[in-house]
């Protein structure tokens, strides 16, 4: 809704700029023309209006053959991968300009009193129209050009941000649906002897033993490897068939046998380790071998 907003503001905003260029303009060259007349006293009767009139249906024609300017910059501007063609816009302001002149200087011929003629149309009007109205005509469609061009690059990073955020929904939600799947426990330890390492695949590994600082990982190949860990550390990690079975042990709970039960309760692994069972976790093994 937000960006709606500001693509009707811009529009309008776009829209204003230009009325007021023409504004202006149009304003201008009737008190240029009004000097000349007043200066030259070329007609003492002449009105403000009169002249405005003139100039305004001069102007509509220009305003009517920017519209082309609207149709190129902005299929110049959603073009994708391809440089805004500078020279290309320079050469149709001037074809432009020049039919603005060409028609204008046509119809104050038709409308005057001077009967038609290529010849008198060609070395009167034109050249004189060509004096009077190119440079600001040029002007003009430049400043137009120049809006455009702002407005509609604009346009195109709003919808370029659109698409981004579009995509930016999209993968968190491909995100949180994958993270839903995926376990995201260790399939391996990382151990470091000496200067090496060592990979362990966590099947391998039968129970973990709390030792001061350190925990001792117990494989199934009969070997011990000591690891800068914690207990609490490791249980975070490991797969959910690993079982905190006492404050100083964690068991692979697939290479459990049996449990026994007892004054001192013990778990006895495949190969007939026995690993004590503190009190506290008893109920959480008996509901794991169930």
């Amino acid at each position: 809704m937000l960006s709606k907003f500001k693509d009707i503001s811009n529009s309008r905003r776009s829209i204003l700029i230009i009325a007021l260029i023409i504004l202006i303009a149009i304003t201008f060259e009737t008190l240029q023309q009004m000097y000349y007349i007043k200066r030259f006293q070329i007609d003492e009767n002449i009105a403000f209006f009169d002249i405005l009139k003139a100039q305004a249906y001069r102007w509509i024609i220009w305003l009517l053959f920017s519209l082309v300017l609207v149709w190129y910059i902005k299929a110049q501007t959603f073009k994708l991968k391809i440089a805004f063609n500078i020279f290309k816009l320079i050469g149709i302001i001037f074809c432009l300009v020049f039919l603005n002149i060409f028609i204008i200087s046509l119809s104050q011929m038709i409308l005057s009193e001077y009967s038609f003629s290529l010849t008198e149309l060609f070395t009167e009007f034109i050249p004189f129209f060509t004096y009077q109205k190119a440079p600001i005509y040029t002007l003009g469609y430049i400043a137009i050009s120049l809006i455009l061009y702002l407005y509609f690059d604009n346009e195109k990073l709003q919808i370029e941000v659109q698409k981004l955020s579009e995509l930016k929904q999209t993968n968190t939600k491909l995100y949180n649906k994958l993270r839903t799947q995926v376990d995201e426990k260790s399939t391996v330890l990382n151990i470091k002897i000496g200067n090496k390492r060592k990979i362990i695949p966590v099947e391998q590994i039968s129970w973990i033993e709390a030792d001061d600082y350190c925990v001792k990982v117990h494989t199934t190949t009969n070997k011990t490897y000591t690891m800068r860990s914690s207990l609490k550390a490791l249980e975070e990690k490991l797969n959910t068939n690993f079982l905190r079975v006492h404050r100083k042990a964690i068991v692979n709970m697939d290479l459990a046998r049996e449990l026994h039960l007892a004054n001192t309760p013990n778990l006895i692994l495949k190969n007939k380790t026995e690993i004590p069972v503190s009190k506290s976790n008893l109920r959480s093994v008996k509901d794991f071998l169930k």
